[in-house]
């Protein structure tokens, strides 16, 4: 590998030390033995990796060099971009979990250079999953890449292959957030299983990272297409990773809807989160595309026209889900196509799912259930509708995904095993498809759902007693008149200090899968961090012939940190919350309770400049670095006294927010009853 592949930024230096850009200015300049540029620009200088490894261990900042760090610098580093270097790695783990020995080999001595037949051996391992023309190319000679792959092999026998490089890529991903669109897990996972059973082929025309062919359980083949060439690459070999050996996998490159690379392909099932809102996705130039069985799309209808071309390409009898906007179920410029889809008995399903379950999150989305009409299929004359997002939760609470996942399930599977349904009301509920095709053809499952029972004058009654006891204890739990004092000078450390001198376990969540089969603990999401709510997450689920990942389970005292939001949010998990996992874009914070109080610590984390300074903004979303979080150096007598009052603080947290929660209820049941008369204006 060239030397600058070698090389890192002062952003980089901070990273891997776990101190702010500012610490490594001031090593700058107070330490004449700190290595030199070898490159970059005067404003933005880079640095010899190596010579920064050796003076931050000599300097005592660096008791281990992280391999997790090493690995990622040099495939963000790489000459000729991350794509490149991901594709390399990523052929190079997969030849691994072949030949298990190769990694040994490659990663025992760093002065031995890497034998010739390695390139060969992984050109024969991507031929083995992908077929003579599979998607990724690989340089002639390796030679150059010693770094890249010493540090992609003892990674891997860190964490396995597959794993090691689902971390990379999960590196690069959300080092570009504006690139991609990622479909969660969680819902995913959902689409997944409303195809139902084992088909023998899946197909994706938009697969993006390839969440949707990774939740699948296709038993023979996987075809997917992606427009962005090096995502292509890499969402192949994510697949290879993700899938049983004996299943191809297919991945190409394009526009599926402008140059369709299967156009003879019909799967027993297609996955599809298209893009949305799409004006450009070729409307002048597709006017007499055989696809468009249900009618021309208009140009605002980017999303039924992925969707004709989803149903182009599933065999008679077979499934197709999308992921749809919730406005594609009412625009008057589709009505045309929803009731021809309709009356010809390829819509099955509209499921409404709760804002956050999936990009953009502040809308609630849909997902569409459909099967392409056949001489053997029986013609659906009626519609299921669902509003999962209207699942009733704890008190005010909104319903934790696993009875979101099991109230869209049930219906559907009921549905498709019977034709009908027992009403929920407010929930599911099946109409005939008659009444549907009025004027506006509205699909939106609340329009159609009727609503439930109110409760009446007594229900409204027990909320307004529970409420005014919630206010009594809010006054109750206010905290006293601010004591004035001093701006404070105490002795800071960070957490990146803590967690390398032992004083804390740190652990980033996201990984994990359930057990193919068994109880699988409940998943604490960004969501619940936030809003103060239980455990509302599921683990997606393993597969019987791949190995259990962990998750990273909480434990009382646990500090649990989120890193997306630019919100000072940091809480402390107590005896119901344990047993948890841990969710994505969390971080956990195991203190040593000898040394370190819990309440304190997550106190001083909240901050408001504390957060401001551990922040970066160069991305849409503004991300923390809870390494750089400072802490203040006290006495554990002096920590617990904070600790104290911040866990009041917390208990008049919770209470504001249960008032705040009951509050609402209350005012949306008296308008409800007023007007649907359970309730008198006397």
């Amino acid at each position: 590998m060239s030397e600058k592949a070698s090389e890192v930024n002062s952003a980089a230096i901070a990273r891997l030390a776990g101190v702010g850009r500012a610490a490594v200015s001031n090593w700058r300049r107070r330490h004449d033995n700190f290595p030199k540029p070898v490159g970059g620009t005067e404003t933005s200088p880079t640095f010899e990796l190596s010579a920064i490894e050796r003076w931050l261990r000599d300097q005592g900042k660096l008791a281990e060099f992280p391999l997790r760090e090493r690995a990622w610098q040099q495939t963000e580093r790489h000459p000729e971009g991350a794509p490149v270097a991901l594709r390399i790695a990523g052929s190079f783990l997969l030849t691994v979990r072949e030949r298990p020995s190769m990694v040994v080999t490659y990663t025992a001595d760093p002065g031995t250079p890497l034998a010739a037949p390695l390139p060969g051996a992984m050109a024969q391992a991507l031929t083995s999953r992908f077929g003579p023309d599979h998607p990724i190319e690989l340089p002639e000679s390796l030679d150059g890449e010693i770094g890249l792959l010493r540090a992609t092999g003892d990674l891997a026998l860190e964490m396995g292959p597959g794993q090691a490089y689902e971390f990379l890529l999960g590196r690069y991903l959300d080092a570009n957030p504006r690139q991609f669109t990622l479909t969660p897990s969680e819902p995913a996972e959902l689409m997944a299983a409303l195809v139902g059973g084992a088909p023998r082929s899946v197909f994706d025309p938009a697969c993006g990272t390839g969440s949707l062919l990774r939740a699948s359980a296709a038993t023979e083949a996987v075809h997917a297409q992606e427009s962005d060439a090096d995502l292509a690459a890499l969402t192949a070999l994510r697949l290879a990773f993700a899938t049983d050996p004996a299943v191809r996998i297919r991945v190409e490159t394009g526009d599926s809807l402008r140059s369709d690379a299967f156009p003879g392909l019909a799967a027993d099932a297609v996955l599809c989160h298209p893009p949305f809102n799409d004006r450009n996705w070729g409307h002048d130039e597709l006017g007499y595309d055989s696809r468009w069985e249900y009618g021309f799309p208009a140009r605002t209808e980017s999303e039924l026209a992925w969707l004709q071309h989803a149903l182009a390409h599933v065999r008679d009898g077979g499934t197709v889900v999308m992921l749809m906007p919730p406005a594609a179920a009412s625009r008057r410029s589709g009505r045309r196509i929803r009731a021809d889809l309709l009356r010809r008995g390829a819509l099955r399903a509209v499921i409404a799912l709760p804002a956050g379950a999936a990009p953009p999150y502040g809308i609630p989305l849909h997902l569409w259930v459909l099967r392409r009409p056949g001489a053997e299929s029986r013609p659906g004359h009626h519609l299921l509708l669902v509003d999962a997002g209207a699942v009733p939760g704890q008190g005010a609470e909104r319903a934790p995904w696993q009875a979101v996942r099991a109230a869209a399930l049930e219906a559907w599977q009921s549905f498709d095993r019977t034709g009908a349904l027992r009403e929920r009301p407010g929930i599911s509920r099946v109409l005939p498809v008659i009444e549907l095709l009025d004027d506006d053809v509205d699909l939106a499952p609340a329009r159609h759902l009727p609503l439930p029972v109110a409760g009446g004058a007594a229900e409204l009654a027990s909320v307004r007693d529970r409420l005014a006891a919630t206010l009594r204890r809010t006054t109750e739990l206010a905290p006293p008149a601010a004591t004035p004092g001093e701006p404070a000078r105490w002795p800071t450390t960070s957490i990146g200090e803590l967690a390398r001198a032992g004083t804390l376990l740190m652990r980033a969540g996201g990984s994990g899968t359930a057990p193919p089969s068994g109880a699988a603990p409940p998943v604490l999401t960004e969501h619940d961090v936030m809003a103060g709510t239980a455990p509302s997450g599921i683990l997606p689920a393993g597969r019987p012939e791949s190995p259990v990942e962990e998750p990273v389970l909480t434990e009382p005292g646990d500090v649990v940190v989120p890193v997306l939001g630019g919100g000072a949010i940091a809480r402390v998990v107590d005896e119901a919350e344990a047993g948890a996992a841990l969710g994505r874009n969390l971080y956990l914070l195991r203190a040593d309770s000898a040394a370190l109080d819990p309440w304190f610590l997550a106190g001083f984390l909240r901050g408001t400049a504390n957060n401001r300074q551990a922040s970066s903004y160069a991305s849409t979303a503004t991300r923390l670095d809870v390494r750089r979080l400072q802490v203040p150096r006290l006495p554990l007598a002096d920590q617990r006294r904070y600790g104290e009052r911040f866990r009041t603080l917390a208990r008049f947290e919770e209470a504001l927010r249960q008032a705040s929660r009951l509050g609402e209820r209350l005012v949306q049941g008296l308008y409800d009853g007023l007007t649907d008369g359970t309730v008198r204006p006397e």
